[in-house]
């Protein structure tokens, strides 16, 4: 089932509605007490939060997270020294300005003052 499908049908019984038919529930059916109604709204959270992540997770680069390779760092040195705009090195390795500023920061290519971004790294900070 998808999150849009779940979301229509805990959407109709938390108004009160069969989710086949739309029509209205009787006044003694389970879905009219509070506390279900309580729980379906936190399925309706959960659900949209999970597709909140989904979306925001699409837009990060495509190596985000990943572990640095050792021929990575070395291009990533050689294109830090050749003076190369930080935020292309960023597009051409998949990975955010931050995190190519901690790495740098990391192999002592930059110091913290330096850095144009922060938080995160408590030891790089």
């Amino acid at each position: 089932m998808q999150h849009t499908e779940a979301r229509t049908i805990l959407m109709s019984l938390i108004e009160g509605r069969n989710p086949d038919s739309g029509e209205r529930l009787p006044a003694e059916c389970v879905v009219h007490r509070s506390d279900i109604i309580r729980a379906l709204l936190l399925g309706m959270g959960a659900i949209d939060a999970t597709n909140a992540r989904a979306k925001r997770r699409a837009q990060l680069p495509k190596n985000v997270g990943r572990d640095w390779t050792t021929k990575e760092e070395e291009q990533l040195r050689s294109e830090f020294t050749a003076k190369e705009p930080v935020s292309a090195i960023a597009a051409r390795h998949g990975r955010t300005l931050r995190a190519i500023e901690a790495r740098l920061q990391m192999m002592g290519l930059i110091t913290a003052e330096q850095r144009t971004t922060r938080g995160g790294f408590s030891s790089l900070d």
